[in-house]
């Protein structure tokens, strides 16, 4: 599972967890589950709701770049890190979302 916080440092980066470590709760959003090759189960992908209140109209992507990951995260023995890459919806996209410009 994903998680994206609105925390300072390393808690602004998506991390990284065993499906369930982390705990969310009323103040998460549950953006997406994903099939993944690869892995058995679902990715969740889950967002603070403060956070995702100012993230709610752009379209995020996960990348992976090298470098140091967050100490909490499955990616930091491994030499990289998760990177969130986003771009403003279209209005095509807001409009099959029920969401004004």
């Amino acid at each position: 599972m994903f998680h994206q916080s609105g925390g300072c440092c390393d808690g602004s980066s998506p991390m990284c967890f065993p499906e369930g470590e982390f705990r969310t709760g009323a103040s998460d959003v549950l953006l997406e589950s994903l099939a993944i090759d690869g892995v058995g189960e679902p990715v969740t992908f889950w967002m603070s709701r403060s956070q995702f209140e100012l993230w709610r109209h752009t379209h995020l992507t996960v990348d992976v770049v090298p470098g140091r990951g967050s100490g909490f995260s499955l990616e930091a023995p491994e030499g990289v890190r998760f990177l969130i890459r986003s771009r403003l919806l279209t209005p095509e996209e807001l409009a099959e979302l029920g969401e004004r410009e």
